[in-house]
């Protein structure tokens, strides 16, 4: 069998596992499949093998080398699935690898973040303490050649996994530095690369913890857990989780039982195949109770809105930000033929008060779906729902968050600074020939340097734009000047020290303080009524 023959041959069984994965999913699970349905079926099957046939003998070119793949996976697979809704998916073996490292939050390399820029491959930055961080690798740096082999003409992923490899071997970079006199060559060991989800852990303000979690993932409940108990005393938690995609549902759950009492429902979810199953705090807060602010935005998808959910369900926390993505499509993956997958939607996911998360997709466009999030919708139109202690919280799609704060918009002069990535190629410029401190502030002979390299890069602006925000503009210098010489930790608290959405959701603690004594209220209350009541049990 010639090569060709292979590859179609393996891509046809990968489309009938798939398709057949999901006539056994809907006959042997549900038991709701009539025989009519199943020749119904099969003649669908038997159609499409009819028309890949004429396709591949008549059609006006060949199909050579990638196309039959391509032609399946990105093609008939996809859009089978998309006709179901929008997060039914499929994983040919490189993405379906990449999602299983995702869900790990590991993978052995030298463990930085690459990217193209300029037909060039550049350091973005090192994972602080691994080895590319250890070696000194430097934000801007670019990547000339890994183990002699030059990078030109590769793309980010193809360098990616030539740094990649089994833990304890070598792996030798040259790379160029501006303000260095010649290639610099590094020879690093490789290691596993732990990236955790909780990106960023400090206390904002006295007793005030700021918490940011970037996915769940399978270390996400530990991780949260030792940032609470690390924590002390605390008087206050603000949980950001804006842009946080979701993840692993059983990560979402645990996060809540660390912050619910235990027994409270926290996220439940139905689907026909299955049946309904109901999340609890199992282990529970322990009666250690503060007040919480969790900032969420159209990014706030899946599991991230699982926990919003439940938080404000049960009057724990005060949800502050913009209104939630509303993904409320649970997918189980199933590992199909030569490593790849299939993530197929088999339930829906309910908030404690019984809220479907879910957003209307019917008769909109993937791209609208996925980057139209005006979600504007009268309150009557929607499903309405009640917290623990009476408040009222709307369903039908995403959750509504109990205080608005809009993302901050940007404007002509930001949109041209970060379409050039000034701030990014103006550091490797500052710190070629210097270094800096902590104490380090962009004043006036920073702002006299930075002002200089714009004309440079014949960047034009005025006084009057860079003055209109002039707190971002510093912000931006001094965090990036910051990720570079000391780290990206470092880097994201000069970012969160600023953030207007969060020095909102700070003002927000009494609030979060007088719903929390509400709600224990609400369930002292019940707890009363059922001891007077014993026989409505």
């Amino acid at each position: 069998m010639s090569s060709r023959a292979r590859r179609t041959a393996f891509s046809l069984v990968v489309f009938f596992s798939a398709c057949g994965l999901a006539g056994m999913f809907i006959s042997q699970k549900v038991g709701a499949q009539s025989s009519t349905d199943e020749s119904s079926f099969r003649d669908s099957l038997k159609n499409f093998t009819s028309v890949y046939q004429i396709v591949s003998e008549n059609y006006a070119e060949p199909l050579t080398g990638d196309k039959p793949d391509t032609a399946i996976y990105d093609g008939a697979i996809p859009e089978m699935l998309h006709v179901l809704d929008p997060h039914s998916n499929f994983y040919d073996p490189k993405a379906y690898a990449k999602m299983r490292e995702d869900q790990h939050g590991r993978y052995y390399g030298v463990g930085m973040v690459i990217q193209p820029q300029n037909n060039k491959i550049v350091v973005v930055y090192p994972y602080e303490g691994t080895p590319s961080f250890k070696a000194g690798l430097r934000p801007g740096d670019v990547i000339v050649s890994v183990e002699g082999k030059s990078t030109d003409g590769m793309d980010s992923a193809a360098v990616a996994d030539m740094l990649k490899g089994p833990k304890g071997t070598h792996v030798h970079l040259t790379v160029s530095r501006e303000g260095a006199a010649a290639p610099m060559t590094f020879d690093l060991v490789r290691d596993e690369i732990p990236h955790p989800s909780v990106d960023l852990k400090y206390e904002i303000k006295p007793g005030i913890l700021y918490l940011h979690i970037t996915q769940f993932q399978e270390t996400t409940g530990r991780e949260f857990s030792d940032a609470i108990d690390q924590a002390g005393d605390l008087k206050g938690l603000v949980l950001d989780l804006r842009g946080n995609p979701g993840g692993l549902l059983t990560e979402a759950v645990s996060v809540c039982d660390k912050l619910l009492a235990r027994g409270q429902v926290i996220v439940s979810q139905r689907g026909r195949a299955y049946p309904e199953q109901i999340y609890r705090a199992t282990h529970g807060n322990g009666g250690r109770d503060f007040p919480i602010v969790v900032l969420t935005n159209h990014g706030t998808a899946s599991a991230a809105e699982i926990v919003s959910g439940a938080l404000q369900d049960h009057d724990r926390a005060v949800i502050a930000g913009e209104i939630t993505f509303g993904k409320g499509l649970v997918q189980t993956v199933y590992q199909l033929s030569d490593n790849t997958g299939l993530a197929l939607t088999t339930y829906h996911y309910y908030t404690p008060s019984g809220r479907l998360i879910q957003r209307n997709y019917n008769g909109v466009s993937l791209y609208d779906y996925y980057y139209n999030h005006d979600q504007s919708q009268n309150a009557k139109d929607r499903e309405v729902k009640l917290t623990d202690s009476g408040r009222t919280v709307y369903g039908g799609g995403g959750i509504t968050p109990d205080d608005k704060i809009d993302t901050p918009k940007s404007n002509h002069i930001q949109d041209v600074l970060d379409a050039h990535n000034v701030f990014f190629n103006f550091t490797k410029h500052y710190l070629a020939n210097r270094t800096v401190t902590k104490d380090f502030q962009v004043d006036d002979a920073v702002l006299g340097e930075f002002k200089q390299f714009l004309t440079a890069q014949n960047i034009s602006y005025t006084d009057q734009e860079l003055n209109s925000v002039m707190d971002w503009l510093k912000t931006n210098i001094k965090s990036d000047v910051f990720t570079t010489q000391f780290g990206q930790l470092q880097g994201l608290r000069v970012r969160a020290n600023w953030d207007p959405m969060i020095a909102q959701a700070l003002t927000y603690m009494p609030q979060a303080e007088a719903l929390e004594q509400s709600a224990e209220k609400a369930a002292v209350a019940k707890q009363t009524a059922r001891n007077n009541n014993p026989a409505s049990e």
